[in-house]
């Protein structure tokens, strides 16, 4: 039977990508060495960083004077970094589920923060709108993709003030106006590559305005100075980004990324509103692309063990909801199929006629 992976991450990566990497794992240019075991000075290994610092500039369009870097420590380290570079005295937070939330409490302990706007209120099923940014702050955090409760915010914000993004969940799923940004950063086990991996992109005049000492681990000049190799890097998930970036390149790039995030989504969410089962649970002008969220419908809340037993036996792989939300998650991030979506609608229009 056919496996469709709907995982919110880590996630579906495309077959020949694994594929590359695997073989790396066994044999890294035809060294005779793994790449699991090889230096990350190697001769052969720099080329690696370096091509896939080009590519991520180039699907991007990052401008001049931002620096690309890989790194370890998940978003959940940059949580504490974004304060400790940038917020001297005052920060404002947007607040669109868990993962800002996270954030904004990390940043509490650096200096005063601001929360421009919540969606706490309705448990996270929109992006708050018409919320006041203060000029006073030192910058603006915002979290683009709610993997959890399945919003997105799809536009690059027009921010008075430095504007920091986690996109963690939807980089490469559209074309970024990098250059609205201070930094971008995020786990790259989503849309990029293999858990282990954090990709920062940051904009190099920006760094070193804070008065406060910084460890070395955890300053951003550090890591620019010396290309991401201050210390070993995560080498085999940095390896599998360079292989998704090439495939991204040779697939249309960021565009056509978008193109069929669109289409996966619209193809999901049609059937979501048509089924009788089922209700979404995100308002929709908020609803995510890569994150779809839906629920039994109240009069059929018994059958939601069933639904999702069903769905397995027919090859759906992680459809079962975040605790906070319930019901069922198909995550469609850049390496999921049309057929892949295809299936999961024909599963749940079989589910709706047997009851």
């Amino acid at each position: 039977m056919k496996k469709y992976n709907f995982n919110a991450g880590p996630s579906i990566l495309p077959r020949e990508v694994i594929e590359q990497t695997a073989a790396a794992c066994l044999d890294f240019d035809n060294s005779g060495l793994s790449l699991m075991e090889i230096s990350h000075r190697a001769k052969n290994f720099q080329p690696v960083v370096d091509e896939a610092v080009a590519l991520f500039k180039e699907l991007l369009n990052i401008p001049e004077g931002y620096s690309v870097l890989f790194l370890g420590g998940g978003a959940s380290l940059e949580f504490c970094m974004v304060p400790y570079n940038f917020l001297e005295k005052k920060a404002a937070y947007l607040n669109t589920g868990v993962w800002a939330t996270k954030a904004e409490k990390e940043a509490k302990a650096f200096g005063e923060v601001v929360e421009v706007a919540s969606s706490a209120d309705k448990n996270f099923t929109y992006i708050p709108k018409n919320y006041e940014i203060p000029a006073d702050a030192d910058y603006l955090h915002i979290t683009t993709n709610n993997t959890i409760y399945g919003t997105e915010i799809r536009e690059d914000i027009d921010c008075p003030i430095p504007l920091i993004a986690d996109m963690s969940s939807d980089i490469f799923s559209r074309p970024v106006d990098v250059s609205k940004y201070t930094m971008i950063y995020g786990g790259a086990q989503k849309n990029l590559a293999m858990a282990g991996l954090t990709f920062v992109i940051v904009k190099d005049e920006a760094l070193g305005k804070v008065t406060r000492h910084i460890p070395t681990m955890l300053d951003y000049r550090t890591h620019v100075k010396k290309g991401s190799m201050f210390n070993t890097p995560p080498v085999v998930p940095i390896y599998s980004a360079l292989m998704n970036l090439r495939y991204m390149k040779a697939h249309g790039g960021v565009e056509a990324m978008a193109k069929l995030a669109q289409e996966r989504a619209d193809i999901l969410y049609a059937e979501i509103d048509r089924n009788k089962l089922f209700v979404g649970t995100a308002e929709k002008d908020s609803r995510s692309l890569m994150n779809i969220t839906f629920v039994l419908k109240d009069e059929y809340k018994e059958l939601e063990k069933d639904f999702l037993d069903f769905a397995t036996s027919k090859g759906m792989v992680g459809v079962k909801g975040h605790r906070d939300v319930g019901g069922f998650r198909a995550s469609c991030y850049n390496a999921m199929s049309i057929e892949g979506v295809q299936a999961l609608v024909a599963c749940m229009q079989e589910f709706e006629k047997m009851h």
